[in-house]
């Protein structure tokens, strides 16, 4: 599935992209998350089904136990906002890089 982007706002946006790599987002996973998220000026939330989490949380990452198959959702507000979207919704679609 590709990633659906939606506006939300002059300065926002988030997309759904699906964890296809084979252990879904764990800690390897959610660490590179976190270091990718640190690089943007911007708040960025991922979410999984009703739980959220900061981008920049590897526990709060972990806490969302989003599976291979799951869909997740990036979504930023800020000044780096579209890049760090597009940056994380190309990580997760390369499978973490681990593949």
């Amino acid at each position: 599935m590709a990633a659906v982007t939606i506006q939300t706002g002059a300065l926002g946006i988030k997309k759904k992209v699906l964890v296809t790599n084979a252990r879904g987002l764990h800690a390897r996973a959610a660490a590179k998350v976190v270091k990718l998220s640190e690089q943007f000026q911007c708040d960025i939330t991922v979410r999984h089904g009703d739980q959220s989490a900061s981008g920049k949380s590897m526990l709060d990452l972990l806490m969302l136990a989003a599976t291979p198959g799951s869909e997740i959702e990036i979504e930023a507000h800020g000044a780096d906002a579209v890049n760090a979207v597009d940056a994380l919704a190309a990580l997760v679609t390369r499978k973490f890089d681990e593949e």
